[in-house]
């Protein structure tokens, strides 16, 4: 007995290894500072939390539509008008997925054949690379480089588009870089993408996480780009409701026609009683948002501050998310040998910025996603780690 072909190139993942070792050191007594998990340590506002218990008790806990229920996509409609100015039919152009995960793979699922190519900046979390191969598409890495603070550049994308390639990714702001793309990479993109007829799928989990002046567009806002654009969103990053497994995907009808089908097949519906909690998410008071997207930009400033004083360390800013993306070159170590150096001496948990692509060796990504306390000791140990390592 033999397992799919298909899981040969379907590694686990890279992530989750560097998790699963922390977890078996701290078993053994260790206490290792996670900077190597990507969700925000926040509570889920209390709101939130409340709604879904509200539905608990009032009985809803069985199927749904398909779809979502008809008032969570109503409050996406209305949220995604309002902030991002592009109109969504809530009946026939969103679909509620369990996460932003599930989105990416019904995209992909949905609108690539066997052989399709899918062009996607590198260094990037990799799930859409492996989404692709599970649809028989085959993934290509765009270079994004750090002169060009990783922003995906126009002439890398044309050079490697191929008579095959059928859809681009794109993801503002980015995991692991922390970049946002501005309007001029976005209309230059656009404008290839509609030369070349293709489709976006445009991630944009991270858009309420934004600093220093920067401002998140969805590329499905620019001209002609509503009916191939793939906007994958969900509640996990700007409402810390990572376990909820609560997600979206807003799109031309004819598009949801198609990915409506694979979820119908595989996860049927989100889970009801969660949904209205989303509900109350997106229509309740944001105070608790705004003060912890502040408090990630604090952290933000500790964390690369601290880092341009490091020896062999080189840094840029990010404008987005919760990540920063240092590159360790000058410490005369991989970044996958300096992960375990930095777990071992300086008891702090980063992953290799090899986990993001061939494009991210050489860098590590830190989360500031933990408690300024502990990111001012992870510091101050990382810079004795290094002391003793240059």
């Amino acid at each position: 007995m033999r397992i799919a072909q298909r899981m040969e190139s379907i590694p686990f993942s890279g992530i989750r290894k560097v998790f699963e070792e922390v977890i078996r050191r701290e078993k053994a007594g260790e206490r290792i500072i996670h900077l190597n998990i990507g969700r925000p340590d926040f509570d889920t506002p209390k709101n939130i939390k409340e709604a879904a218990k509200k539905a608990l008790d009032e009985g809803k806990v069985h199927y749904g539509s398909n779809y979502g229920i008809m008032e969570l996509r109503e409050a996406i409609a209305r949220k995604t008008e309002r902030e991002n100015r592009v109109s969504y039919d809530p009946a026939s152009e969103i679909i509620v997925t369990v996460g932003a995960n599930e989105g990416v793979l019904l995209a992909m699922m949905a609108l690539l054949n066997p052989g399709d190519e899918v062009l996607i900046p590198d260094p990037v979390w990799l799930h859409y690379f492996y989404c692709a191969r599970m649809a028989g598409a085959v993934p290509v890495s765009v270079p994004t480089k750090e002169e060009n603070e990783f922003v995906p550049q126009i002439d890398d994308f044309r050079s490697l588009i191929s008579p095959k390639t059928k859809m681009v990714v794109l993801t503002s702001p980015n995991n692991p870089t922390g970049t946002v793309a501005g309007k001029d990479a976005l209309e230059a993109l656009a404008r290839l993408v509609q030369e070349k007829d293709l489709f976006v799928i445009s991630d944009e989990i991270y858009e309420a996480m934004v600093y220093d002046g920067s401002r998140h567009i969805s590329i499905a806002t620019l001209s002609g780009m509503k009916q191939r654009t793939i906007i994958v969103n969900g509640f996990s990053k700007r409402y810390s409701m990572t376990g909820w497994r609560l997600g979206w995907i807003a799109a031309d009808k004819d598009l949801v026609s198609a990915m409506i089908r694979i979820h119908q097949y595989t996860t049927v519906c989100a889970t009801t009683f969660a949904q209205w909690g989303a509900v109350e998410a997106l229509s309740g008071p944001q105070d608790e948002v705004q003060r912890m997207i502040e408090e990630f930009d604090r952290r933000r400033k500790l964390v690369f501050n601290a880092l341009k004083e490091m020896p062999g360390v080189r840094v840029s800013a990010p404008k987005g998310a919760f990540y920063i993306f240092p590159n360790i070159q000058g410490t005369g170590k991989s970044c996958d040998e300096l992960t375990g150096y930095l777990l071992d001496e300086a008891k702090i948990a980063v992953v290799p910025g090899s986990v993001f692509g061939k494009y991210g060796h050489g860098y590590l990504r830190i989360s500031y996603a933990n408690s300024y306390e502990n990111l001012e000791k992870a510091m101050n140990n990382m810079l004795s780690a290094l002391r003793k390592l240059l």
